[in-house]
């Protein structure tokens, strides 16, 4: 993982952090639109990037913890959004250790994140982002399959796996679609994503 890191923070030129910015949320999380929430709540969003989705959500009166382990990235969002619904966290998957220290949020966002993770580490990083979460919340993934540059190395994921890992921690199923890639670059690398929705389950009594 550190040395995913490392090619993040090399990569983190004006450039691709503008090409990061300049992409429409909506259209972003278009296969999970519609099960947002539009009354205000407590989101994390995890892999935060540069801040263009948390700033998103804080505009639509939503309360952010917006975890990023890359200082460069973190430090542009940090300069760019200044919204006080954001709090910026220098954290990381899979252990999510100061994350994990807040109060449990409506719901939680890994946009194109989960590829970064490896099978061995998939687990703890399932279980800890389960507990985080309210009874009820949202966990929305987006899963990419096809190449990365080498210096951002990418795992294969199998949505049924991940699928089932949730599962096993309480979350259900409430939606799952195969998209192509938003991005020219992307498209013509073949990139396509699996978005999943998991709705948290009652806590056991």
């Amino acid at each position: 993982m550190n040395d995913i890191l490392k090619g993040y923070a090399k990569a983190a030129t004006p450039e691709l952090i503008a090409r990061y910015n300049a992409l429409d949320c909506a259209e972003v999380y278009a296969p999970v639109l519609d099960l947002l929430p539009t009354t205000p709540s407590r989101i994390a969003d995890i892999g935060a990037g540069t801040g263009r989705d948390a700033a998103w959500f804080a505009a639509k009166g939503h309360t952010v913890l917006a975890v990023e382990p890359v200082k460069e990235l973190r430090d542009a969002g940090i300069r760019q959004h200044t919204s006080a619904q954001i709090e910026w966290l220098d954290d990381s998957l899979p252990g999510l250790e100061k994350a994990r220290g807040h109060e449990p949020f409506d719901m939680m966002t890994l946009c194109g994140v989960w590829q970064h993770i490896n099978e061995a580490s998939r687990p703890l990083a399932m279980a800890n982002l389960a507990g985080m979460i309210k009874p009820y919340g949202l966990l929305v993934m987006s899963l990419r399959h096809g190449p990365a540059p080498a210096d951002r190395p990418v795992f294969p994921i199998a949505p049924d796996d991940t699928i089932n890992s949730a599962e096993g921690l309480g979350f259900n199923l409430i939606r799952r679609i195969e998209t192509g890639s938003i991005q020219a670059g992307n498209v013509a690398l073949g990139v396509h994503w699996t978005w999943l929705a998991l709705q948290m389950g009652l806590p056991c009594k």
